[in-house]
């Protein structure tokens, strides 16, 4: 499956690319480059190695890549939606369309980001 995708997005299959995605399909929330070079370590992918395939796959667009306000970029699969941050622990939650609804009349909106507490740490 991922395969095809990064052919279909110009871009040679290597495992690199291939162990990327798969660990982001498994994800649950959006990850940063630590977080990624750290899970693929045991696969003998050095960090620059995981650094510059997550910005290929960015740019061929099928990475997201954003800034959850604490200036480290976090990566997931292409998708939009809005993101929790927890603004005590930083924990990072993925929210769905039925989480909260965000009214496009005003703007075009590109992203939305919500700050608050979770329930941990209320």
């Amino acid at each position: 499956m991922f395969k095809a995708l990064i052919h279909k997005a110009g871009l040679r299959s290597t495992p690199a690319r291939l162990a990327v995605l798969a660990i982001l399909s498994k994800a649950t929330k959006p990850m940063s480059h630590g977080e990624l070079a750290d899970c693929l370590q045991t696969q003998d992918f050095d960090r620059a190695t995981v650094f510059r395939n997550l910005n290929d796959l960015t740019e061929a667009g099928l990475l997201s890549r954003i800034d959850l306000g604490d200036h480290t970029w976090r990566f997931e699969l292409k998708a939009k939606h809005p993101h929790f941050v927890c603004t005590d622990c930083g924990d990072v939650a993925c929210l769905s369309d039925n989480d909260i609804q965000v009214s496009t009349k005003l703007a075009a909106i590109s992203e939305v980001l919500l700050k608050g507490h979770c329930g941990e740490c209320l």
